[in-house]
């Protein structure tokens, strides 16, 4: 993921940990290591996980809210809700920036606004970006050859040029001689151009630009002399010599305009973008907010169509880790989901009880021997309801781990919930490492489990699995390590309230 500049978790948290005094900072268990200047690797390790909340398209919510999980410094994981609270948490602190994960691949990125509160949890608010993409590398310019800078380039016709020596004297004005013509060609008769006579200057492109000397009898109203001078541009900006009567003049048509720019200014005020103090007021048109916090879309509530994603906050800039398990046989996935969906109906009491042989039906001797019964076929599979199966590869070299999670689809107290973390053992068979099994009636003593996605929490190129611990009136977040065939809980946020969105009138 890219380096996080000023707005990254352990810029906020040096500036929170010089600004709090050392009495309240005692009540926190972790430790910002010291940084020095002479090495990289002693800069804190701080590491921010957190759950981003929304309903809509992604990239483009229509209302959203990140939840803090954990942060990890350097040493333990801590409670991402409390940690270095002043009062909002670290991980909520204003320009914080996170980056969103799906399987490990960076999807977007996420900028902390402001923070609320929801049922007393803290939540922040912000908006969604796009991710930055790489750079690519510039082609490097392929080098121009130009033998005379004063050939035109977009002129392909050949010109002949004649080399100047610094004895030659000028040209003078309206002989018709160009600097292209021959020495001694001179135009015959007597100069005017009623005479006739042809030059022998080569005929120049029209479209090539020509400079002319200015004749010395430019200022003055006489028509006499040579026709040969060029006739000016009317277009062209020239610049005259002030006249001395024109004073008088000129302060009153300064006076005019000055008075007319003092009215211009008094009818608008603009804005000044390159004013350079930051609190200085400026004016600008539209309605005034009154200095009320522009607090974004909120999502409020557990809403049906609710999407969950990892967001992570790191100085650091990790390699790249997709936690994907790629397949040698296709097939084998298959036969591991059929598996593991068939003890997931076991568990959730969907598979019917097996349908019981029928008797034998005596025969008399003297009768022929009637063809066997064929038994009737099995009923299909029951479906599994919100059915997610994901399979992860952990770490480098790792094999595969299996997480599904169903529920029946029922009504009130009757709807199961099922979750099953799981891996391949050396015989081909799914040895379930991790099983939980609750209804809805009791939801507070066994929560729901609900898997977010997999995250590297500690940093250390070995993925956790992050589910949603969700009861009847509260929630948390947990996350598991699955190492040596085992899936252990490593980590457990505090209860939340689960937030009621209120109905509309």
């Amino acid at each position: 993921m890219h380096y996080l500049r000023a707005g990254s978790i352990v810029a906020a948290a040096i500036a929170l940990a010089l600004a709090v005094p050392t009495p309240a900072c005692a009540q926190y268990p972790g430790q910002l290591a010291k940084s020095t200047a002479n090495s990289a690797k002693d800069t804190p390790t701080l590491r921010a996980i957190s759950v981003l909340e929304w309903t809509g398209e992604e990239g483009h919510p229509k209302a959203s809210r990140l939840v803090p999980v954990a942060i990890f410094d350097g040493q333990e994981l801590q409670d991402g809700s409390i940690y270095l609270s002043q009062p909002e948490p670290l991980s909520l602190a204003g320009e914080v920036e996170y980056e969103l994960q799906r399987n490990g691949k960076p999807i977007g990125l996420f900028d902390i606004r402001n923070t609320g509160h929801e049922q007393g949890s803290w939540v922040g608010y912000g908006s969604w970006k796009a991710a930055v993409a790489p750079k690519p590398k510039p082609k490097p310019k392929a080098p121009v050859l130009s033998l005379n800078p004063s050939w035109d380039d977009q002129d392909d016709r050949p010109v002949l040029h004649r080399k100047h020596h610094a004895d030659d004297p000028p040209t003078p004005a309206g002989t018709g001689q160009t600097g292209d013509s021959k020495p001694g060609a001179a135009a015959s008769g007597s100069g005017s151009s009623s005479s006739g006579s042809t030059s022998t200057a080569p005929t120049s492109d029209p479209d090539r630009p020509t400079l002319h000397r200015k004749p010395a009898d430019a200022d003055s109203d006489s028509t006499s002399g040579s026709s040969s001078s060029p006739t000016p541009d009317p277009d062209r900006p020239t610049l005259h010599k002030k006249a001395p009567s024109d004073d008088s003049a000129s302060n009153t048509s300064t006076g005019k305009q000055k008075k007319k720019k003092k009215n211009a200014d008094e009818s608008y005020v603009d804005s000044l973008p390159d004013v350079a103090d930051p609190d200085r007021p400026r004016l600008k048109r539209g309605q005034g907010t009154g200095g009320v916090l522009n607090v974004l879309p909120s999502l409020i509530g557990m809403p049906p169509d609710l999407n969950q994603a990892v967001a992570v906050s790191d100085a650091r800039t990790p390699v790249e880790h997709q936690w994907s398990f790629a397949w040698a046989d296709p097939a084998d996935q298959d036969k591991m989901k059929a598996t593991l969906e068939q003890m997931a109906r076991d568990a959730l009491s969907l598979t019917p009880p097996p349908t019981p042989a029928p008797a034998p039906v005596k025969h008399s001797a003297s009768r022929k021997q009637s063809k066997a019964v064929v038994p009737p076929p099995p009923p299909p599979p029951a479906p599994l309801a919100d059915e997610d199966f994901r399979v992860y590869e952990l770490a480098y070299g790792a094999g595969a781990t299996f997480v599904l999670t169903a529920h029946t689809g029922g009504q009130g107290a009757a709807d199961k919930y099922a979750a099953f973390i799981a891996q391949p053992d050396l015989y081909g068979n799914v040895l379930v490492l991790l099983k939980s099994v609750t209804d809805a009636a009791h939801l507070d003593d066994t929560p729901r489990m609900r898997l977010v996605d997999a995250v590297d929490a500690e940093a250390d190129n070995r993925a956790e699995l992050l589910f949603e611990l969700r009861g009847q009136t509260e929630r948390q977040f947990a996350l598991y390590r699955v190492l040596r065939g085992q899936a252990e809980r490593i980590f457990a946020t505090g209860p939340a309230d689960i937030v009621v969105a209120p109905r509309a009138n």
